[in-house]
């Protein structure tokens, strides 16, 4: 029998988590997996983009307005879909569906609950929200993190059992083999215009290092609440003539082709996709020793890994690195050798499939167990029942 397993995410654009399932969710399919995903929504375009692709892909998505952060209609629509679905696996990604799933799930008798966590987030240092996660986390039977230093980020902010966590990596599919390095002092940022990702760390050591490194350019991929702010940087720092700003780019890989060194200056990261990205494009990466970043960057390898926030190591790196053509080529061939070896969709779907195929043959015994108790318990309510009737 084909085992189901229904996704639910909350969908607001389509980035790390979003991409992920583009990826899995088919993958799941061919591994002999009947998946769907629940999309809970608010009418973004970007959900509506992630649904018109995953069922280009073959994979079915149910779609369910979500009028607030804690919508009582939503729920009850999740529960009547879950009910009448019978999955044999409910799988949560990102807090919402979390809360709302994992519950749905656990009310809808769903013998598999698992629930991948996918980030770093301000939220998470409020003690009241960590104590809610961890309530709602405990009705999973499966818990994955999507990296290692997301394990520990959630077990120093939250009090989650580190050990309690599966590490499953995103995964990449291989493009055709990138053009050469450009031989020139090129560096990209690709991502959101916002805090975390720590734009403005970067734009300080470039203006420290800019003097030693002749030439040097910096292309912006991305757009974000921070935009005007960091223009304004660039502006006070005197960098308008080597920044550019390129605003929602739909493809990034032509980003990194561009460039010779992809700079990921990150205050936290749950994984890292796009030093991936990067490296499956052979170009090195300078990263911060962050969150999951320190396990795709192999320092001096593949890149080059300095302290968060840290501008004068992130100028000596840029130093070292965009104006050494020879050690740039090496350290992207590396990366996309290590990109491709080590972090393949192929890779990241046979351990979820395995997962899932351990978790239920867990929830088994469980079930037999529950069942044999609910016999047990119901024998003795119908020979109490008749023992009174007796008596009457």
């Amino acid at each position: 029998m084909t085992p189901r397993a229904v996704h639910v995410a909350k969908v607001a654009g389509i980035s790390g988590s979003e991409n992920h399932l583009l990826l899995l969710l088919p993958a799941l399919r061919e591994q002999g997996f009947d998946v769907e995903l629940v999309m809970l929504h608010e009418g973004e375009s970007g959900a509506a983009e992630l649904a018109r692709r995953l069922e280009a892909g073959g994979v079915p998505v149910e779609r369910v307005p979500l009028g607030s952060s804690a919508s009582p209609l939503a729920f009850r629509r999740l529960l009547g879909i879950l009910r009448s679905r019978r999955p044999d696996i409910v799988h949560t990604h990102l807090v919402h569906a979390d809360f709302h799933g994992l519950v749905a799930g656990r009310l809808a008798r769903v013998p598999v609950l698992a629930s991948t966590k996918h980030g770093f987030n301000p939220f998470r240092d409020r003690r009241a929200f960590g104590l809610a996660d961890r309530a709602i986390g405990s009705l999973a039977d499966l818990h994955i993190a999507i990296s290692g230093g997301l394990a520990r980020y959630l077990a120093e902010r939250e009090g989650f059992d580190v050990e309690s966590f599966e590490i499953v990596h995103y995964g990449i599919e291989p493009d055709p083999p990138p053009p050469p390095l450009p031989g020139a002092p090129r560096l990209a940022i690709v991502g959101r215009l916002i805090p975390i990702k720590g734009h403005d760390v970067l734009l300080r050591a470039l203006a420290a290092a800019r003097d030693d490194v002749p030439g040097i350019t910096l292309e912006i991929a991305g757009e974000g609440a921070l935009e005007e702010e960091l223009r304004a940087t660039v502006s006070r720092l005197g960098l308008d003539d080597i920044v550019t700003f390129l605003g929602h780019v739909p493809e990034a890989g032509r980003v990194f082709e561009r460039a010779e060194v992809v700079v990921v200056p990150s205050l936290g990261e749950g994984f890292g996709m796009v030093a991936l990205e990067a490296m499956e494009r052979g170009r090195p990466v300078i990263a911060s020793a962050v969150g999951g970043l320190p396990e795709i960057v192999d320092d001096g390898r593949t890149g080059l890994l300095v302290p968060s926030s840290d501008t004068d190591a992130l100028a000596t790196a840029i130093r070292g690195l965009a104006g050494d053509a020879a050690r740039t080529a090496a350290l992207g061939a590396a990366g996309r050798e290590r990109a491709l070896a080590e972090f393949s969709q192929a890779r990241c779907t046979e351990r979820t499939a395995e997962l899932y195929r351990q978790a239920l043959g867990a929830a088994r015994p469980r079930r037999s167990r529950r069942s044999t108790h609910e016999r047990s318990s119901a024998n003795a309510a119908s020979s109490a029942s008749r023992k009174s009737q007796g008596a009457r």
